[in-house]
């Protein structure tokens, strides 16, 4: 696939009230890495600051959502809280999402401007199933 596309959701974490959400903006990758945007929409701010990720990258989120689904099964056996950054951090801007409750993602701008933004984001059961669906439309967009 080439050209240009109608940007694609990989990641929404949308509460109703506020959400933040990665989307590809490129099928085309520039060494190795695909654009990326972090979009945050709340009454307190709105914002977006570009990212990117590799194919690695992907595999990366999937493995974060199967910890999110293993730390949501065990949460009252235990008082650690999961916490994960996707893509790696320091190459890019990145997100933090940690397993709270309410949900939690906090948007760095690492390399550039260093500032960051925690937006609470309440979550419904149906997330996961919805995350991992967009990861397969994503993987088979980009063929990876």
């Amino acid at each position: 696939m080439t050209g240009t596309v109608e940007p694609l959701d990989l990641i929404v974490l949308d509460g109703g009230v506020q959400s933040v959400a990665v989307r590809l903006l490129s099928p085309t990758p520039q060494y190795d890495y695909y654009d990326a945007e972090i979009v945050i929409r709340s009454d307190f701010v709105n914002a977006t600051v570009r990212t990117g990720f590799n194919a690695d990258d992907l595999d990366d989120w999937a493995a974060l959502l199967e910890a999110v689904e293993e730390s949501d099964a065990e949460a009252d056996e235990t008082d650690d809280v999961f916490t994960a950054n996707w893509p790696v951090e320091g190459r890019t801007a990145y997100l933090t999402f940690i397993a709270e409750d309410p949900y939690v993602v906090e948007v760095h701008d690492a390399p550039s401007t260093q500032i960051s933004v925690r937006v609470p984001i309440d979550l419904k059961a149906e997330w996961l199933a919805r995350a991992r669906e967009r990861l397969v439309t994503v993987r088979r967009v980009l063929g990876v």
